[in-house]
């Protein structure tokens, strides 16, 4: 009898979508826009005259994405010759979108936001367990790439591994 009023409870709970979403039941599909394709693999015709990786060196067959958008926007050789000096037209579209203008601390507010949408998303079962194991990222730091070129050309020349040292951030 016992099982039987467990179970009658259950299917109402189990079939409203606010107690999926609140017990994280519901589905998450995957990230579109994190999924990047990458060039295949080519054969060298002389594997003596390879040059050595470098690294964080780009991947010489892959085209940068930045690339990719300006040829499928103005095509192969626009793309190419095109510098990132904005054209007059450009500077008048970036005044009137109020680019131009743009607002210093906008970082810190993103920040805000994401931390507190973070919080909202949590599902109650989280909330009361503890968040159960799941990690919930925090928002993003940005590297002083001034200080960090130092660092690793400091690294470099004394023959020191790249990781050692502390990564410098830009605290705002």
């Amino acid at each position: 009898m016992r099982f039987f009023l467990l179970f009658i409870i259950a299917i109402p709970l189990a079939a409203c979508e606010v107690t999926r979403e609140q017990l994280d039941f519901s589905k998450k599909p995957p990230d579109e826009f994190a999924v990047t394709t990458r060039a295949p693999l080519e054969m060298p015709p002389n594997f003596d005259q390879l040059p050595s990786p470098r690294l964080g060196a780009p991947r010489p067959q892959e085209v940068a994405t930045d690339t990719q958008a300006k040829q499928a926007i103005f095509g192969s050789e626009a793309a190419i010759q095109r510098t990132d000096i904005p054209s007059s037209g450009e500077s008048i579209l970036l005044q009137k979108a109020g680019a131009v203008e743009s607002d210093s601390s906008i970082r810190d507010v993103i920040d805000a936001e994401t931390e507190e949408l973070a919080k909202e998303n949590t599902p109650t079962i989280d909330r009361i367990l503890g968040k159960a194991g799941k990690k919930i990222d925090a928002p993003a730091t940005v590297v002083d790439p001034i200080k960090e070129a130092e660092r690793l050309k400091t690294n470099r020349e004394t023959g020191a591994p790249i990781t050692e040292g502390e990564t410098p951030m830009i605290e705002e």
